[in-house]
């Protein structure tokens, strides 16, 4: 399935897709990361103030983390793998940021460019690891998804296995090269 053809999906179904399979995995653990991210942004504007940003951001993500997460799951079997990669890597951040950065001007959160540049930063590490678990079956909701007990035993060796994966992708693209030797130059 490309990309397109999962923009296909979710425009002809969006309850389907965004609803029915809002995933609660994500709206489990994305609320609690995202708070502290505010809360630590906001201590030197105070204590008040910092714990009103984590709180702004609780609620907010509390139901939105489990529709991102959907779209997240939605785009998992995408191919190639690095276009559903980097399609999700500007979706996601744009929907959400959008919103997030237009509820906290709203509540008046202090240090607010701070907040979002490192909550960006953590979409954009999240993000990519989501989509690398959901591929291996990992996060999953639904049909395909395992408890949350069984995702969690895999998720240091899933972890580990992410951070690898950009060097072994590196290695693998230089060993193809050819080496160059004066023939080449002949």
């Amino acid at each position: 399935m490309t990309v397109g053809e999962v923009f296909q999906q979710i425009w002809r179904d969006p309850k389907e897709h965004l609803l029915y399979q809002w995933n609660w995995k994500s709206a489990l653990f994305s609320p609690g990361i995202r708070a502290i991210i505010f809360l630590c942004a906001n201590l030197t504007a105070g204590w008040r103030a910092a714990l009103a940003a984590a709180l702004v951001e609780l609620l907010y993500r509390g139901p939105t983390a489990g529709v991102y997460g959907a779209l997240t799951q939605a785009f998992r079997k995408a191919d190639p793998p690095w276009t559903a990669s980097l399609t999700m890597m500007i979706l996601l951040p744009l929907i959400s940021h959008s919103i997030e950065l237009f509820i906290h001007l709203l509540h008046g959160t202090p240090r607010l460019g701070t907040s979002i540049v490192a909550s960006v930063c953590c979409t954009a590490i999240s993000t990519l690891f989501n989509l690398f678990a959901m591929r291996r079956g990992l996060l999953v909701v639904g049909g395909e998804g395992r408890s949350v007990a069984a995702d969690m035993r895999q998720i240091p060796r899933t972890t580990a296995a992410f951070l690898a994966a950009g060097p072994l992708a590196l290695y693998r693209a230089c060993s193809r090269v050819r080496p160059v030797s004066r023939r080449d130059f002949a």
